[in-house]
């Protein structure tokens, strides 16, 4: 049986390896920015554990207590999308025996959400006061939800990845980076350096939800040249050390405009989380999978 320490210690361990990341535009161990600190989003990560991973709790409950610990504790928003997205997982992963795969348990506690699991959501949204994110006109977070959270998902799912991932059981994950954070894995022995092949990747394909909310489109193009850019360095490379000069100087053009691709580096983490609940019920995720990207 998967204990909730257990599970706990992983999602910190995913977290923890995302920092070791140096995200362009993003923090991490090597910059910071954006007016976060890495001792925020380690502190946030620590006391969002329990309750995240807590199996009393109903979905939504997770959710809202994860997102209520963090905000207390470091007062702004560092992991609403992270929350959103691993609490499904921890859930899942408990349930693979009975459905057979970790995506298909996924799938089962994702079509089962509530109503209830909605209005949990939106309270820990309306808490979090994410950018750009929360006002519409129809389920509004604000307002009492009369979908389930599935449900709510799909409305927002055109404009926020992380939404999409409710609609299409992760589809961006289990079809495509997990196979690019493994084979990095396997090819460099560094969790961080495959976690950022893993966020250049995304971003040269799929413009990030958290700076359209902020900047509109306008600097989706250059965020995903830049990327481009970044993302067949990598391929190319042996020793992904020898980039850091280009790293720093990536970081620096992202943050003086105040770019910062949120959204993929929560996507990022769940990638790590995924990989750490497929190994621990011992199933090689990414064999199962085909990449849509070229690896």
């Amino acid at each position: 049986m998967i204990s909730k320490q257990q599970l706990s210690k992983l999602y910190i361990r995913a977290c923890e390896i995302e920092l070791e990341a140096f995200k362009p535009g993003n923090v991490s161990i090597f910059s910071e920015g954006h007016g976060m600190t890495v001792a925020d989003f380690r502190h946030s990560a620590e006391v969002s554990a329990g309750p995240l991973t807590d199996p009393d709790y109903s979905l939504g409950e997770n959710i809202f207590y994860a997102v209520k610990a963090t905000r207390e504790a470091v007062g702004c928003n560092t992991n609403l999308g992270i929350i959103l997205l691993c609490a499904p997982l921890a859930k899942a992963v408990c349930i693979v025996d009975s459905f057979g795969s970790l995506r298909q348990g996924l799938r089962h506690i994702l079509e089962s959400t509530t109503i209830e699991d909605a209005n949990w959501a939106f309270k820990a949204i309306a808490l979090a006061s994410p950018s750009g994110l929360g006002s519409a006109d129809d389920q509004d977070v604000n307002q009492t939800a009369t979908v389930t959270l599935a449900d709510a998902m799909k409305l927002a799912s055109d404009k926020d990845r992380i939404a999409l991932q409710y609609v299409n059981a992760y589809k961006d994950i289990f079809e495509c980076s997990l196979l690019r954070y493994t084979s990095r894995l396997d090819r460099w022995g560094n969790h961080g350096w495959a976690s950022l092949s893993v966020y250049a990747d995304m971003l040269r394909h799929f413009p990030d939800s958290h700076i359209e909310r902020k900047h509109g489109k306008q600097y989706s193009e250059l965020v995903a040249k830049k990327m481009a850019w970044l993302s067949e360095s990598l391929d190319k490379s042996n020793d992904p050390e020898q980039l850091m000069p280009m790293l720093y100087q990536l970081d620096q053009e992202l943050k003086v405009i105040g770019v910062n691709p949120g959204t993929t580096a929560d996507m990022t983490v769940a990638t790590v989380f995924t990989a750490f609940l497929g190994d621990l019920v011992g199933e090689h995720i990414a064999d199962k999978t085909r990449n849509f990207f070229q690896i």
